[in-house]
């Protein structure tokens, strides 16, 4: 078998398998932060995160299969190597972006929703009190 044939292989193994385990990882840690996010609605919070999930997968698997073609044949085993390091750390850097992409947006609509609630007083007002003397 050649060994790019190999190369090919080996990172579409591992790098399907990091995009399962950290889709699994953010859908299960994220429901808790969505559902803050979503003021309590759980099952709205459970059909954003499948959202999200979906859309990483498409995104990642879809990158994942873009970056599988090697410009040159890999001659020997050190080729495979140094082909599958920066093949895989750049999967990994995209599988970071992604993630923190996602947060970032997610703590900007979260930030919005604790805006507006303290926005509303929690008790109408009762009345105007003047200020003391010895202020």
């Amino acid at each position: 078998m050649d060994r790019t044939v190999i190369a090919y292989v080996i990172y579409l193994a591992v790098s399907i398998a990091l995009t399962v385990w950290v889709a699994r990882t953010l859908s299960r840690n994220g429901r808790i932060f969505l559902a803050d996010v979503l003021q309590g609605n759980e099952k709205l919070a459970d059909a954003v995160n499948h959202l999200l999930v979906v859309g990483f997968y498409l995104v990642n698997l879809g990158f994942v299969a873009l970056y599988l073609s090697d410009d040159g044949t890999i001659e020997d085993t050190r080729g495979v190597f140094e082909a599958l390091s920066t093949k895989l750390g750049v999967v990994l850097l995209v599988l970071g972006v992604m993630h923190l992409g996602n947060v970032y947006v997610l703590n900007r609509i979260r930030r919005r929703g604790v805006m507006e609630r303290e926005q509303v007083p929690p008790v109408a007002p009762q009345g105007w009190a003047a200020p003391s003397a010895r202020a």
